[in-house]
């Protein structure tokens, strides 16, 4: 490793464990502030608490890493400028591909340490995450298990079973709901195709009906649509998508995989599936796009310009990553498309500023 290399490889570190570490104690802050009173309300237990927010650590810096690689790249390039090492440099024959290869092989590098964090350590860690805020903390005790293929819920003498919750309809599908006695013995059991909300009841359609007589009698009722009470609410249901945002990517595809078989479209599910992987190469990509963005502004380079721009740059990319990602999820875009575009229209806007470089 040459001294060119060496050093700005040091700067750029140096930065981004700044940048990252700030953008974590403001995350933490913010989260706490929102979450910890609910917690004490709740009766949780100071340990608990914190043990909450130490697993969460994983899901915070795979959120915070892109942004944090985008100002640190900023900063790294507008503190060289500023100290005309830049000029230096280029007054030597170093070439501006050259100065910006530390930074490019670091991206990469860091790219796959978050997509291994994304695909290893958040699943596990969210895990830990739920069952400390759900168990431990809120002391919510088992009236309902909450599983992407598998939803199981009991309210007095019914229990619920359901396929799939579709969250664009709010509306549970392939629902099956024993009434049983004191003694678990069925007395009737209902399937039925959808369930929804109305009116803040759920309503039954597509219905099945079979009463339970005495010995093997069984008598079999079909109607359109029938009421049902049940203290399952719709907010209830959401613990399912924070769920799938923290899955990994092999367990994203084979839910997807058998939603499909079962006759379910799978947009949601197909897209979050590709978020897992184009998510973590975003940090590349702010790297390709921070580096002549900042040297086309060499000489109004510093501290101000570096956050002022990683600032615009990195909410332009979030807004035009969520659009793309809505689409997707609601089936106007293919999954993969939808997943990797910002990252594609990024690339390239990046490879137009480095082309109108003036070398």
């Amino acid at each position: 490793m040459s001294v060119i290399t060496r050093y700005i490889t040091l700067i750029w570190l140096r930065l981004l464990l700044l940048c990252q570490g700030s953008f974590l104690v403001i995350y933490l802050v913010l989260d706490m502030m929102e979450k910890i009173p609910r917690f004490i309300r709740a009766g949780g237990a100071l340990g608990n608490i914190l043990r909450y927010f130490v697993w969460k650590l994983p899901e915070m810096v795979g959120q915070t890493a892109a942004f944090s690689i985008l100002m640190a790249t900023l900063l790294t390039l507008g503190l060289l400028s500023r100290n005309s090492e830049i000029i230096a440099m280029r007054s030597c024959g170093i070439s501006l591909p050259r100065i910006s290869l530390p930074m490019l092989v670091l991206g990469v590098v860091v790219s796959l340490l978050m997509l291994v964090n994304a695909e290893f350590v958040v699943p596990k860690s969210y895990e830990r995450l739920e069952k400390i805020e759900r168990i431990d903390i809120k002391k919510q005790w088992a009236s309902a298990v909450f599983k992407l293929n598998n939803i199981w819920f009991r309210s007095d003498n019914k229990i619920l079973q359901a396929n799939f919750f579709d969250f664009q309809k709010k509306q549970l599908k392939g629902v099956i709901v024993w009434t049983v006695d004191a003694t678990m013995n069925p007395l009737n059991r209902i399937d039925a195709e959808t369930a929804d909300v109305y009116e803040g009841n759920w309503i039954l359609r597509k219905v099945t009906l079979m009463e339970f007589g005495e010995g093997l009698r069984v008598v079999e009722k079909k109607v359109p649509s029938m009421p049902m009470a049940l203290h399952l609410k719709i907010d209830d249901l959401r613990v399912l998508d924070d769920n799938a945002d923290n899955m990994s990517f092999r367990k994203l595809k084979e839910y997807s995989e058998n939603l499909e078989k079962g006759g379910y479209e799978a947009y949601r599910y197909r897209t979050m599936m590709h978020t897992k992987l184009a998510a973590p190469f975003a940090v590349f990509v702010m790297v390709i796009l921070g580096i002549p963005f900042a040297l086309r502004n060499s000489r109004s380079g510093g501290m101000a310009l570096g956050i002022g721009a990683s600032v615009g740059i990195g909410f332009t990319f979030f807004v035009v990553n969520a659009v793309l990602l809505s689409y997707g999820r609601s089936g106007v875009l293919p999954p993969f498309i939808a997943a990797w575009g910002a990252n594609f229209l990024f690339v390239l806007s990046g490879i137009w500023l480095t082309m109108t470089i003036k070398s």
